[in-house]
């Protein structure tokens, strides 16, 4: 009986093993050194804000595994001997495998900043990096948050929920503006601020001062600014943890190389989640795409291929979604903080300055390519379906009510979305598929 083991406890590695049991009778064995149980790294910020206990976190009952026969080991993996096919662990030394999934996961980066390893100053990724950030953040009067991603917005926002002061430095011009658009970009910033946040844009950390302790004591910025803070959060993105993999052989680039099918360089060895990278990304896809249904697609898809259904890893129309505080984020497709040359533009914003839509579609064909939307909850089936039916920006417009999450507890704005469309596009250089506008179009 064939024995598949999986390094990584995260979404991608246990989703793989839940399908491979479904599928077979193979032996499953999960390893990982972080806990002991699988739990949903997602809640990782409600923990620390006391809205949830780590043991609620986790999606299934501890006697799962047993009575589903998925044997977990916590123990550390020191070595892959590839030809082998064995394991160093630890603890529990050799351990031999017939077919192997890396579901490693990513490390905060670190860009060799003096200081960085300072007591006092941790990524957010891990159960070991909360636990460190609950400890070091204990009565403290200020916390830096360094890089502003969608990690660095949930620091700030648990650091404020025990009334810490923080400061947020970021390099850009606007908050995630490498990935928003302007006008998005403006909204979260602004929200940011609104929520006592010191956000420095176009900043960045040049130094970390340390006390006699060996704890940090404050901040240097790029300006040259000096800012006591007792607590550093580094979330300047994170990078594939491919450090075992490449000691063992197995090619690498920024992550672990695997094709299609999520095999790498050596035979009977898959690589699955925020550590794999497509050798040959799909169109407008990046090759490593570290969020977390991507993650769990990939472990389902690796489980059939492994069950011998061979199966190609094919993710379908791209979505996100986030939350900055209080406002909910949604992406569908595609929409780059810039405009390509093909494409057109449609902005709507309430006048509460707090919710927006963003469409982007093509300038000739007026396909839709992609929305962002911020508080207003929308579905994602709809979306998912006008993608992938090709439909245009009318469809989509005109059958947006469809898409409203919420419609019985929350305020409708098709009506005004409708009249900000007919304004910014008042000539006949979009046509209304002969209605005379829009409102016609979407009320009668």
């Amino acid at each position: 009986m064939s024995h598949v083991v999986i390094i990584g406890n995260g979404i991608s590695g246990v989703t793989a093993a839940r399908h491979i049991r479904k599928n077979s009778d193979y032996e499953i064995t999960i390893i990982s050194a972080e806990t002991d149980h699988f739990w949903s790294r997602t809640a990782l910020m409600y923990i620390y804000m006391g809205h949830m206990k780590f043991e609620h976190t986790k999606p299934y009952e501890d006697w799962f595994w047993k009575k589903n026969k998925i044997n977990l080991v916590n123990d550390y993996v020191e070595k892959i001997n590839t030809q082998e096919k064995s394991l160093e662990l630890i603890k529990k030394g050799e351990f031999s495998y017939d077919q192997l999934i890396l579901a490693t996961g990513a490390k905060p980066n670190k860009f060799g900043w003096p200081g960085q390893d300072l007591k006092g100053v941790s990524g957010m990724v891990s159960y070991q990096d909360l636990r460190y950030i609950e400890k070091y953040t204990k009565g403290i009067e200020r916390g830096v948050i360094v890089g502003g991603g969608l990690i660095g917005v949930e620091l700030a926002e648990m650091l404020r929920s025990k009334d810490i002061d923080v400061t947020f430095l970021v390099r850009e011009k606007k908050f995630w503006n490498n990935v928003l658009p302007h006008q998005d970009a403006c909204i979260i910033s602004n929200h940011i601020k609104e929520h006592h946040v010191d956000l420095r844009l176009g900043s960045e950390l040049k130094e970390i001062l340390p006390d006699e302790n060996g704890r940090v004591k404050a901040v240097v910025t790029s300006e040259g600014d000096e800012i006591p803070c007792q607590f550093v959060g580094l979330t300047a993105g994170v990078q594939p943890n491919i450090d075992l993999a490449k000691a063992s052989g197995i090619e690498t680039g920024r992550g672990i190389l695997v094709n299609e099918y999520l095999e790498t360089s050596v035979k009977d060895v898959y690589s699955v989640g925020d550590c794999a990278e497509r050798r040959e990304p799909l169109p407008n896809r990046r090759p490593i795409e570290q969020v977390w249904y991507t993650g769990r697609m990939m472990g389902e898809t690796v489980a059939q291929t492994i069950t011998e259904n061979k199966t190609a890893y094919r993710p379908g129309n791209w979505f996100n979604s986030a939350k900055f505080f209080d406002i909910e984020y949604q992406t569908y497709g595609w929409v780059w903080n810039q405009l390509k040359d093909n494409e057109k533009e449609f902005y709507w914003e309430h006048e509460s300055g707090k919710k927006c839509m963003h469409f982007i579609f093509d300038r000739e064909t007026k396909l839709f390519l992609g929305v962002n939307t911020f508080g207003i909850r929308l579905r994602h089936e709809c979306f998912d379906k006008w993608l992938t039916e090709k439909r245009d920006i009318f469809h989509v417009l005109e059958n947006l009510r469809k898409a409203n999450f919420d419609p019985e507890f929350f305020n409708r704005h098709e009506q005004q979305i409708a009249e900000a469309f007919n304004k910014q596009y008042p000539d006949n250089t979009i046509k209304l598929k002969g209605k005379k506008s829009l409102l016609e179009a979407i009320f009668g």
